[in-house]
């Protein structure tokens, strides 16, 4: 047979073989996931993830961030935990470097990932001042190096600056929330919630609650990225869109819906709704977000928290006051389904990620029971692994959690 003959039939038979044998690429699994203490003398706590996505016991690592934490109060002035921070994303990564802010400095905090070791941090620089009190929530852009850091305190609003491998920038001015709170903030209504990018990170967008006891409407408000005339630096615009849409009222955690220009947020005041971006007018200027799909989770405390999984391609949430996961759909925000982990003892979740097939949702216990981590298979609907942590000052003051992919 001629070579000529023998290069077509083997192409053939390659081309049979893959469509026998497709290539199923699962989501890839974490490498570590980190939280803050929000103690007095802030840290980040870091754990590393085994290569079937479980935690580890003995080994965490305790990182400081050279700044402090700090606790809001509840209606009768006592310290509201474990909702201390009533927020979505007080630690975030872009790239090898994680931000993580201090409530009780109003700073934030940059470190460097060892690329050897996921649990070891190492602070680049000092904390950087934000122009604003009581930091909640950081967002940060690996494409357009951009940290962005939202406030709750008496002066509340969002802030952003540039990074780089030397660190954090000076924040820029604060484009200002006129929420009428204190410092520390009464909540967990009307402070802020969320600050994150959208999926091409050409947006920031943040999440902020309204008090219907005060009249005071929450709302989602976001903000163009670009580069100005003068400046040749990407930037965040300082004035935005906001826009309440029908049927919201306490807007909390919220997560960008791959694929889409949608997003899918928590509402306090009935579960989880999705919600259909409005785009660009003409003029580039951003458009209203409308309500897609609203989902309303019976028996909630409150549900504030998502994370969305690769693996199933449905929101997950969770409420502080009651143990377990709501699966929800992504389309509509209908509910799919509930998984009950009151067997575990913990008395709520806040913060959660998810990676490869597993959702991962931090319980920063009451002060009786144990800080923990709940490992969920998004895929079956089962509890895998209950990680407590009571070997260090890490509990029911806990708040956030990042995963390095």
């Amino acid at each position: 047979m001629h070579s000529k003959q023998i290069l077509p039939l083997a192409l053939a038979t390659l081309a049979l073989q893959a469509q026998a044998h497709p290539r199923c690429k699962s989501p890839p699994n974490g490498k570590a996931i980190y939280m803050i203490s929000n103690e007095k003398d802030n840290a980040v706590l870091a754990l590393p993830i085994g290569k079937d996505g479980l935690l580890s016991p003995g080994t965490a690592t305790l990182t400081a961030t050279g700044g402090a934490g700090m606790t809001g109060v509840d209606s009768e002035g006592q310290p509201a935990v474990p909702d201390a921070l009533f927020s979505q994303s007080s630690i975030t990564i872009a790239g090898n470097n994680l931000f993580a802010v201090n409530a009780g400095s109003n700073s934030v905090s940059m470190f460097a990932i060892s690329h050897q070791d996921p649990t070891k941090l190492t602070l680049v620089g000092k904390p950087v001042a934000v122009p604003a009190e009581f930091p909640v929530t950081v967002a940060a852009s690996l494409k357009n190096k951009l940290v962005c850091v939202g406030s709750s305190g008496a002066v509340a609003g969002v802030s952003c600056s540039q990074f780089s491998s030397q660190g954090i920038e000076e924040m820029d001015d604060l484009r200002v929330f006129d929420i009428g709170q204190t410092t520390p903030p009464v909540g967990p209504t009307g402070t802020v919630s969320h600050a994150f990018f959208s999926e091409d990170e050409s947006t920031l967008f943040t999440t902020v609650k309204g008090r219907p006891d005060q009249n005071r409407t929450g709302f989602l408000a976001a903000f163009a990225v670009g580069t100005s005339d003068c400046e040749a630096s990407v930037s965040v615009n300082q004035e935005g869109m906001r826009s309440t849409p029908a049927g919201t009222a306490v807007l909390f955690g919220s997560s960008t819906i791959p694929g889409s220009d949608d997003l899918f947020v928590t509402d306090a005041s009935f579960g989880g709704a999705v919600l259909a971006n409005g785009g660009r007018s003409e003029d580039a200027a951003l458009k209203a977000f409308s309500v897609r799909g609203k989902g309303v989770v019976d028996g909630q405390s409150a549900t504030c928290w998502v994370a969305v999984s690769p693996a199933t391609k449905t929101a997950f949430v969770t409420d502080v006051g009651v143990n377990r996961l709501v699966e929800m759909s992504l389309q509509d925000a209908s509910i799919k389904k509930v998984i009950d982990l009151s067997a575990n003892g913990d008395p709520g979740l806040i913060d959660l990620r998810a990676a490869g097939r597993l959702v991962y949702a931090l319980s920063p216990g009451n002060g009786s029971t144990p800080a923990a981590i709940t490992v969920v298979d998004a895929v079956t609907k089962k509890q895998v692994q209950h990680f407590q942590i009571d070997a260090m000052p890490f509990g029911k003051n806990a708040q956030g959690m990042a995963i390095l992919l």
